[in-house]
């Protein structure tokens, strides 16, 4: 897959990066131990949105299912 964006950044004084317009507001970050620094997009839920069974599951720590969009994971809600 090729790049659809590519700059190079700097750290700020607070050691902050800068995204460019950036399209998500939250992001998991891993870092290898080469300097590779990579960021995947996260969508933070609500727990008021979570389905009863799926709270049941995450307490009985059960592996929950895993879900491509966030579309995805509202489906049932919806019905």
């Amino acid at each position: 897959m090729g790049a659809v964006k590519e700059y190079d950044a700097k750290l700020d004084s607070r050691k902050r990066l800068t995204i460019r317009e950036a399209e998500h507001d939250h992001y998991h970050v891993q870092e290898f131990e080469d300097g590779t620094i990579v960021l995947e997009p996260r969508v933070l839920v609500s727990p008021n949105a979570l389905t009863a069974e799926t709270l049941r599951d995450a307490d009985a720590g059960r592996k929950l299912r895993v879900f491509e969009t966030a579309e995805e994971l509202f489906e049932d809600l919806e019905s």
